[in-house]
């Protein structure tokens, strides 16, 4: 248990519009059901920068400290955890900017995390690379098994072959490359969309046809892949999302979309879109089927894996401000990190 107030170190985004700004911040004493990880390693989201330049949630306060992904060790436990123990080695999803508490953003060197969006990591994997993990995790599996989006079968660590398939739109992005390996886990076929240049990626987690999203005929080529088969559901993480509905609404099967963009009211016929909250399993029974009942032993058996891969930009948590910039410039199947001492 932590029994003391822990003075700490953060990245400060003071207001929108503003570049970072270091300080210190005071963490509260922990909740029962929280644990404090000592940060080794931070992972950057599009959220981040978004959040950084408008004020796009209307509930979240400024100064906010933001992030969403951390890896490090636990540092100190809340009075009813159980599964963790000071010195254990762990990824969290950060849900700071959801309730607006500061000691729960990842931009700092220790952050406040529910136990049920933590979930232990094998020594064999780095916590660079298991930094990339979190949010992009959260939301494909939000997207394929919340009671409201997609609700497919849970992911099993020796799963039954099902005759459905799952589409999933932008495989290459941190959703779809989790999304992928979720929906195989689940005993579901995977098709994807991607540039060619990451078709040996996707492959490598599972997915059994990607298809080149830069053809002039993707919609057309898509279709043909899913010929003869059942759609059982489709994520859509990034991409032209008409040219995804087109798809879905020729072919066999569920016509449900879950998007991790708000769907516009305009929409191929019979397809029916939901928007995907990235932290909505912090409150329904997705959390805890996937960073208690599936990750851990997941992660030790190598049957699920990081990805993508990590792109460290530097250490400490003034290289945070490059890393917002350079995830705003552009990357390809690759998640920005930054590392602390």
């Amino acid at each position: 248990m932590m029994t003391e107030t822990v003075t700490n170190q953060a990245a400060w985004q003071k207001a929108p519009g503003q570049p970072l700004r270091i300080g210190v911040t005071a963490l509260p004493h922990l909740a029962a059901n929280e644990i404090l990880i000592r940060n080794a390693a931070i992972a950057i989201n599009p959220l981040d920068w978004i959040l950084q330049d408008v004020a796009l949630l209307p509930w979240l306060d400024y100064p906010a400290i933001l992030g969403s992904d951390v890896s490090g060790e636990v540092a100190a436990v809340g009075g009813a955890v159980e599964r963790f123990k000071v010195g254990d080695r762990v990824i969290g999803q950060a849900v700071g900017t959801t309730v607006n508490q500061p000691a729960q953003g990842a931009f700092q060197h220790h952050t406040i995390v529910l136990d049920h969006m933590a979930a232990p990591i094998p020594n064999n994997i780095a916590f660079a690379d298991a930094a990339v993990l979190p949010l992009g995790l959260g939301t494909a599996a939000s997207g394929l098994y919340g009671r409201t989006q997609l609700a497919l079968a849970p992911p099993l660590h020796s799963p039954t072959a099902r005759p459905e398939v799952v589409l999933v739109w932008g495989g290459s992005s941190s959703v779809g490359c989790n999304a992928i390996q979720l929906a195989v886990a689940s005993g579901y076929r995977c098709v994807a969309t991607a540039s060619a240049r990451n078709v040996g990626l996707l492959k490598e987690l599972g997915a059994s046809e990607v298809l080149d999203h830069s053809s002039p005929a993707i919609v057309e080529d898509v279709i043909e892949a899913m010929r003869g088969r059942s759609l059982a559901g489709t994520l859509h993480a990034t991409g032209h999302m008409k040219d995804c509905f087109a798809v879905v609404a020729r072919c066999e099967g569920s016509r449900r979309v879950a998007a991790t963009l708000a769907p516009p009211d305009e929409r191929s016929f019979g397809v029916e879109a939901t928007h995907i909250s990235g932290t909505s399993l912090k409150d329904d029974e997705v959390g805890p089927m996937i960073y208690r009942e599936f990750l851990p032993q997941a992660l030790a058996a190598r049957t699920f894996v990081p990805a993508p891969p990590a792109k460290i930009v530097g250490q400490g948590l003034e290289m945070l401000q490059a890393a917002l910039e350079a995830l705003k410039a552009g990357v390809s199947a690759a998640k920005i990190v930054v590392t602390l001492p």
